[in-house]
């Protein structure tokens, strides 16, 4: 929400303030007790409540933003427009002293440059916003000055560690230290069969598993994690920067790292063949994953072999086949294959039966299609790209890293009521639900949202079919079912009356928190620190319930932050994509239709797309409602290629042909759709998955 106050006594007299993306507001509720006999007459649904901005409480948006300069329309030689590429930023105006040299007498020769400017003031009495312009970063278009302007856009610290941080680190080479042996020795796991499992390109390996047979059907399983919070003192230097940063950034060509990759990728990460300081959840389980025992610690390990995905699948879908020691990476001495294999097996099983139960019991799992890109290594450019795939072996160290995430938040939640930093899942916005049942109930798709469970056979139930369209219209139905959710938050309980609120929906388990990730999230080393206490290796963290929330915000803050960049990143590779190996040809189903234009989404891309209907060649189209259903009627017309007029009606789920293609501006893309006599029907679209 953008645009200049016009109340100067409802913000503090403060004229020049502005509303900007992200920030905290305050607003007044105009209420419909006004128009008493009006509400009468109509159901809450159909009232819209109406308010203003009276303030702003807190400036969250970085005032940052990339865009281009040119000349003012009205000749001012004094000032310069600045046009932000997101369209939802102001345009504003920049003092020309700010402009690179040469640009007042040729101005043409920075058409293609992207610019930082910070936004600093919005007077009631201008069209533009003002600010400064702060300095280039390069050709637009070019991977390395994009993604330095989505960084900074976004609020992202991709600065090098201060000397001051770095001081807080061990000196290297650096072990363990021998007390540290005796306080872990009843949780001294280095002689078990444990391993990792993790994406082969990883190197920041910060969770590992074990399973020992007890006998009877019952198994120790254990989850153990990096001990980022050994090493990351509190309030010192490198804490209170990690705190500030809270997140790794998984850009598609690099990672901003939260800690520095000593402790990343060296002396946290639970590399094979190596004694490393963890924090374990270890259970006492039986095949059907009733939890028999439970017990915490800090421990210190050592993992026998690093594992990929496509290792443990592979044991998982080929169980009886003899494998070589070059298929697979080494394995420390006193371990066989058959060890490793057998420990996969029974942990999947396990891990089956653990999701089983979840589903039974009303979780809610809504899964988009993910790209991942090969590089080009000379050039960066993206070369090729995959579709990301869930499998077992994913599946499995997912069940148990959500099972060790719920049993922390129990304990410490129970230990420190006041301060404990949750993770929760507000339901879905009301108003969105109501309207995707009401749409779906339309399109013949009777759907029931009370509850996330309800929600999820639903799901599963309309789309359980293994053919192409049924497939199809899963996405479609996923990607709709995504806009009404919200965003799961981390909080203080101490600052939340209702333990109601605390829920998480998707989960639909009511105390949830995030421990297995301290290496690229800050949540997870403040709740590493209220576990260490709650077992009492150190006195409880200092502070208020009010410090931990605001703590926890700034981690909300900058995990949306690290998401948007991260998507943005994505959408950049595709645009390139596009450009160097289009135009590309891809099968597309309609998800969304309006009065001149409908959103399909390209099916194997995962990827959204609105068409409008005036870049197609129609003679005429029409929009209408068919018992609630939208529907556009496009009428093809004649052309050397189709010989006669064609009507085709576009409406949800309608499979479409569609061609993407790359425009003259720096990464922009556009898509059409093919006529109606070329596109593709499901029988054959079915043949040519199979094939």
């Amino acid at each position: 929400m953008m645009g200049p106050h016009h109340k100067k006594n409802e913000n503090k007299g403060n004229d020049k303030a502005y509303l900007s993306l992200g920030d905290y507001l305050k607003m007044r509720v105009k209420s419909t007790s006004s128009f008493p006999m009006m509400v009468e007459k109509f159901p809450e649904k159909y009232l819209q409540k109406t308010g203003k901005v009276v303030c702003i409480v807190e400036k969250k948006h970085s005032r940052a933003c990339t865009g281009y300069i040119r000349k003012m329309a009205d000749g001012n030689q004094d000032r310069v427009l600045f046009s932000p590429i997101d369209p939802r930023l102001p345009r504003l105006t920049v003092p020309m002293k700010d402009c690179p040299k040469g640009f007042a007498e040729r101005p043409e020769d920075y058409e293609t440059t992207l610019f930082i400017a910070r936004i600093s003031a919005w007077s009631e009495t201008s069209k533009f916003a003002s600010g400064t312009l702060a300095r280039s970063l390069g050709e637009a278009g070019q991977i390395e000055p994009e993604t330095e302007g989505i960084l900074i856009e976004n609020g992202v610290d991709y600065s090098e560690f201060p000397l001051e941080a770095l001081a807080c680190l061990p000196q290297t080479p650096w072990s363990i230290p021998q007390v540290e042996y005796g306080k872990r020795k009843d949780f001294d796991f280095r002689k078990e069969c444990l391993f990792t499992i993790d994406p082969a390109t990883a190197r920041d390996l910060d969770d590992a598993v074990h399973c020992n047979s007890l006998g009877g059907g019952v198994y120790e399983i254990g989850v153990h994690i990096a001990d980022v919070s050994f090493f990351l003192e509190a309030k010192t230097p490198l804490d209170i920067m990690a705190g500030n940063r809270a997140t790794s950034v998984y850009l598609v060509q690099k990672v901003i790292p939260m800690l520095p990759r000593l402790l990343c990728e060296q002396l946290c990460s639970l590399n094979p063949d190596k004694d490393r300081l963890s924090f374990s959840v270890v259970w006492h389980i039986n095949q059907h994953g009733d939890i028999l025992e439970e017990k915490f610690g800090r421990s210190i390990i050592r993992s026998c072999v690093k594992l990929s995905y496509q290792h443990a699948q592979g044991f998982i879908e080929q169980p009886t086949r003899q494998w070589t020691n070059e298929e697979l990476p080494p394995i420390s001495e006193g371990f066989s294959i058959e060890d490793i294999k057998s420990r996969v097996l029974i942990l999947d099983k396990i891990a089956k039966n653990l999701r089983k139960k979840r589903f039974d019991n009303g979780a809610l799992r809504l899964d988009q299609v993910k790209l991942q890109y090969s590089l080009d290594p000379e050039s960066g450019l993206p070369n090729g790209y995959s579709v990301y795939q869930q499998k077992d072996s994913n599946k499995l160290i997912e069940e148990f890293m959500l099972l060790a995430n719920m049993a922390v938040a129990h304990k410490i939640y129970k230990t420190f009521p006041a301060i404990a930093v949750l993770r929760r899942h507000p339901s879905p916005q009301k108003k969105m639900v109501d309207d995707l049942v009401e749409l779906c109930n339309n399109m013949g798709l009777p759907i029931d949202a009370s509850n996330s469970g309800t929600l999820q056979r639903s799901l599963v139930a309309l789309c359980s079919g293994d053919d192409y369209e049924s497939k199809a219209k899963m996405q479609i139905l996923t990607v709709l079912c995504s806009k009404p959710m919200q965003t799961a938050r981390y909080f203080c309980t101490g600052c939340l009356d209702d333990e109601a609120e605390f829920h998480h929906y998707a989960l639909n388990v009511p105390l949830y928190t995030h421990f297995t990730s301290p290496i690229r999230r800050y949540a997870d080393v403040m709740v590493h620190r209220l576990l260490a206490a709650a077992l009492g290796y150190n006195e409880p963290p200092v502070g208020s319930s009010i410090d931990f929330q605001h703590r926890s915000s700034n981690c909300n803050d900058k995990k949306n932050a690290s998401k948007i960049v991260q998507e943005l990143s994505s959408d950049m590779f595709f645009a390139i994509f596009v450009k160097e190996c289009g135009p590309l040809e891809e099968h597309g189903m309609v998800m969304g239709v309006m009065d001149h234009s409908f959103d399909v989404l390209i099916l194997k891309l995962g990827v959204v797309k609105r068409i409008y209907t005036d870049k197609l060649p129609l003679a005429s189209s029409l929009f209408t409602k068919n018992h609630k259903k939208p529907e556009l009627a496009l009428s093809w017309a004649i052309t050397d290629m189709h010989h006669t007029e064609v009507v085709q009606t576009i409406t949800i789920f309608t499979p479409v042909n569609c061609v993407l293609k790359a425009e003259d501006k720096a990464l922009k893309w556009s898509a059409t759709i093919r006529h109606p006599n070329d596109q593709p029907n499901f029988a054959t679209v079915n043949k040519e998955v199979e094939e």
